[in-house]
């Protein structure tokens, strides 16, 4: 069991990551991806007569099944196999982070921001809310999200995958070097 609490080596990870492509392929003519999950979700439970939401939501039901096991198999690592221990941070990084005004390194994320006594903040609430309205769009707007696009597009040699996840990681920089400094400021 106590191969599980570490962290796997990139060269064992990877490459059952990797497989999951294949996988899917061959099993289930199947897709690798989450974002469309959440359709799938609101399809199913939301009584919605958008077009949009109007289909057969059932064939994909393997595809909510997979987002639940990530959801169970993030609880079990976090209760039982480590999980909720933070990253090693460098001497640069915490400094980067202390300018920011983020010394709280207890967690697995930034107390600062994410504690509970931190969301009623109007700055956090907008980090959240806008953050996260701006990654559902951009999923949306990219017709898939990072694991869809990276992993399984990029397996099937799909420009359009390529050329959203070099937008991903365009994006992922500009906002960590410009825009967050900058939020994390006010």
């Amino acid at each position: 069991m106590e191969f599980l609490q570490g962290a796997w080596p990139w060269y064992v990870s990877g490459p059952l990551l990797g497989l999951m492509v294949p996988a899917l392929l061959f099993f289930g003519n199947k897709h690798f991806g989450v974002s469309s999950s959440f359709r799938h979700i609101c399809a199913a439970t939301l009584p919605l007569k958008a077009d949009y939401f109007t289909y057969d939501w059932k064939q994909s039901r393997w595809s909510i099944s997979l987002v639940l096991g990530v959801i169970v198999g993030g609880g079990i690592a976090a209760m039982f196999l480590n999980g909720n221990q933070a990253p090693d941070l460098t001497l640069k990084a915490r400094a980067m982070f202390a300018e920011w005004g983020l010394t709280d390194f207890s967690g697995l994320q930034p107390g600062e921001i994410f504690a509970a006594a931190h969301l009623g903040s109007l700055r956090n609430l907008v980090l959240l809310g806008v953050g996260g309205f701006l990654v559902g769009f951009g999923t949306r707007y990219a017709n898939g999200c990072t694991s869809g696009h990276a992993i399984m597009g990029l397996s099937l040699l799909s420009l359009g995958s390529l050329v959203a996840t070099v937008g991903f990681f365009i994006g992922g920089l500009a906002v960590s070097h410009f825009v967050l400094p900058w939020l994390m400021s006010l």
